[in-house]
């Protein structure tokens, strides 16, 4: 049977840990054939969360040093399912659609499946200059990188576990959301995405609207330097070979 990984990261949520959690349709992802793991990584926390994480199963991993990226990239680290999934721990996203993501991924052979937040948004579930900074931010991602798709900076994303060990996300903070959908669609990985209901969170609002906007700004003007004269999509085919190329070489030599 194979995992899924649920890498959820969280700093102070203890109004919303314990309904993310019980939501997690782990009956139905084991009657697709998939074990669930889940694991809590907790960024400092100074509430009950990490608690009620453990007293509902999960596995709590701790990430002292603060940050959105530092803590998925702690969660990657400890992942061993075949798939990871993640999410907020503020309810805000709908773990229930997991089932019918991987079935879509398996069905159309997905890398990368990222989830659009955007398109059924209800106006009372997102202040107006979230929306207006969700718009920029993936209006500038497609502009500098032929990114197609319609949310940059969804939190909830479905993949194959192997393809993080090819991608190179660098960003500590919240730019780790948009900077890990560009290295995936950039480096030629197979990549869909599927509407959810978002909804409004449990507990405080950390989003800083000014400061995290003109940091993942500035992350996409970094990133599209990086990749030089050539566009992302022009470096993908080659990439992509190269990586087909390295896996077929590996199963050979297994055999």
């Amino acid at each position: 049977m194979k995992t899924i990984s649920i890498v959820i990261p969280a700093l102070n949520e203890e109004k919303g840990i314990g309904p993310v959690l019980k939501e997690i349709p782990i009956e139905k992802l084991k009657k697709l054939g998939y074990e669930t793991e889940v694991l809590v990584i907790d960024n400092g926390s100074e509430d009950q969360t990490p608690y009620i994480a453990r007293k509902l199963g999960a596995k709590v991993i701790i990430q002292p040093i603060r940050g959105y990226g530092n803590a998925y990239k702690a969660g990657f680290a400890n992942a061993t399912g075949d798939i990871i999934a993640t999410g907020d721990a503020d309810l805000t996203y709908p773990f229930e659609v997991l089932p019918e993501a991987i079935k879509r991924i398996e069905k159309n052979n997905i890398d990368f499946m990222n989830t659009d937040r955007l398109t059924t948004l209800r106006k009372e579930v997102m202040e107006g200059s979230h929306v207006f900074g969700n718009w920029l931010l993936t209006f500038g991602t497609k502009t500098l990188f032929r990114w197609p798709y319609k949310d940059s900076q969804s939190g909830m994303w479905i993949f194959k576990r192997h393809i993080w060990d090819h991608l190179d996300v660098r960003s500590s903070g919240m730019p780790f959301s948009q900077e890990l959908k560009i290295e995936a669609h950039a480096r030629g990985f197979k990549c869909d995405e599927m509407p959810i209901d978002y909804r409004a969170r449990a507990g405080e609002v950390k989003l800083n609207t000014i400061g995290d906007g003109i940091g993942n700004i500035m992350q996409l003007f970094k990133k599209r330097l990086s990749y030089g004269l050539r566009m992302p999509k022009d470096i993908s085919e080659e990439v992509r070979n190269d990586f087909l190329h390295n896996k077929r070489v590996g199963e050979l030599g297994a055999e």
